[in-house]
Order: C-alpha cells, then sequence, then structure tokens
C-alpha cells in the first residue's frame, strides 16, 4: 500500500476521541497503538485482540508517527 493511502486510514474528528489522530474512525487514537507496539504486543496480539483492526491500521499508525518526526521537535526526556 502506498503511504498516502495508508495515512488516508488516520482521521481526526472533533467528535471522536477529542479530535486526536484515531485509525478509520473507529476510536482507536494512533497514540494508543503506538504504545501498545512500544509495550511490546506483537502486531499479530494486537489483530487478535482487536479483530476490527487491520494489518495495515499498524503500519499507517508508524508511518504517521514517522512523518509527525519530520515536522515537529520532541524533547527527549534525560536520565
Amino acid at each position: 500500500m502506498e503511504p498516502d493511502e495508508l495515512l488516508s486510514r488516520i482521521t481526526r474528528d472533533p467528535n471522536i476521541c477529542h479530535g486526536k489522530p484515531v485509525i478509520r474512525g473507529l476510536r482507536y487514537p494512533v497514540a494508543t497503538v503506538l504504545e501498545w507496539l512500544a509495550s511490546g504486543m506483537t502486531p499479530e496480539d494486537i489483530l487478535r485482540d482487536y479483530p476490527d483492526l487491520e494489518r495495515e491500521d499498524l503500519q499507517a499508525a508508524l508511518l504517521y508517527a514517522a512523518r509527525l518526526t519530520e515536522v515537529k521537535r520532541v524533547e527527549l526526556f534525560s536520565r
């Protein structure tokens, strides 16, 4: 799937999750999907636990996050 097609899976609507970016309007915030992946859940785990999601949705969340790093400076916490 082309990048633009993947990104079209990410939607924003002020009436859904306070306007946060979500997957296909399904009320799964992109941030939540990224946190699942960061916590160690595999794509297979996520797709099994949330059958209304598709593999391309996970790819879209990752691409969305990657694109954000190109336009926004993110401060990292130092330890």
